[in-house]
């Protein structure tokens, strides 16, 4: 009878621990009944790794989502950035996935989590599908495949962020970076293509200006032409679709402008000391 006793009781240990050991050997089981992924198992372009789960935390921490974004995820993988950002942070969520069995497991998952009415995983192509409506994008590639969609990211409507799980995007420097135990990540807002001539005035037409800005990604710099002299623009930003410089005028006056901008057009404030005047701006 004791000996009885004692066999249950070692089974029973030995089913409380045994998860556990499973899980420290690394052998976690990440699928379900239809579909259990493998860790690197081969993809289109690259192996399958999941982000870890507080790193996944942290990059949606640092884009700052709430429930007024979409997110993108490409390479959704099982899902996990897409539902974290529907269940911790309210967003509607997209997942970009090419292996069909994952695409099918990741809606699954978001399902399980309660959130497939605000999470969709697309079965595609990430080269090939449109994300171009995304507020938030996040991705864990490799630096190649970062390098091709960069171009397309840049291009996306200003102040969108980006954020890449252990890769950079070569020349275009990360405006923060996020330091994690295991691994880092990188965050970028998409910056407003001003590179060019501008002609700059208020409504009356009693100001007016040409200024013309170069541009490297969201590094900027310039100058400013007003009544045949030129000076350079001081302190030159661009954050998002938000533009600011300083410069001093013909008359020795210091003089800043704050400014949204789509590429297109520039709306915003001239200010000297308290004085304030809207002034626009269109392309030359």
């Amino acid at each position: 009878m004791r000996l009885r006793s004692f066999a249950l009781w070692f089974l029973a240990l030995g089913a409380f621990l045994l998860p556990a050991a499973i899980q420290a050997a690394g052998a976690v089981k990440y699928g379900d009944a239809l579909y259990e992924p493998r860790l690197r198992q081969p993809g289109k372009d690259v192996m399958w790794l999941p982000t870890p789960d507080a790193m996944v935390l942290q990059m949606l921490r640092a884009a700052k989502v709430t429930n007024r974004d979409i997110v993108y995820d490409l390479g959704a993988g099982d899902g996990k950035i897409a539902i974290a950002a529907a269940r911790h942070f309210g967003a509607r969520a997209v997942g970009i996935e090419y292996e069909p069995k994952m695409a099918a497991l990741a809606q699954r998952n978001a399902k399980r989590a309660k959130v497939d009415h605000k999470v969709r995983i697309i079965q595609g192509d990430i080269f090939k599908e449109d994300f171009s409506s995304a507020t938030v994008v996040t991705l864990y590639l490799l630096p190649d495949l970062n390098h091709q969609l960069r171009d397309t990211l840049l291009a996306m409507r200003p102040g969108t962020r980006i954020v890449s799980h252990q890769w950079h995007m070569g020349e275009w420097e990360p405006d923060q970076s996020i330091r994690g135990e295991e691994s880092d990540a990188f965050l970028w807002i998409v910056p407003a293509q001003l590179d060019g001539r501008w002609a700059l005035r208020d409504a009356q037409g009693l100001w007016q200006a040409t200024i013309e800005i170069t541009q490297r990604f969201q590094r900027t710099a310039g100058q400013i032409t007003i009544g045949g002299v030129t000076r350079p623009l001081l302190g030159t930003f661009v954050n998002g679709p938000t533009l600011g410089f300083t410069f001093v005028a013909p008359d020795g006056s210091v003089q800043s402008l704050r400014a949204d901008t789509d590429g297109k057009t520039i709306n915003g404030t001239l200010r000297f000391v308290d004085n304030l005047t809207p002034i626009s701006g269109a392309r030359l």
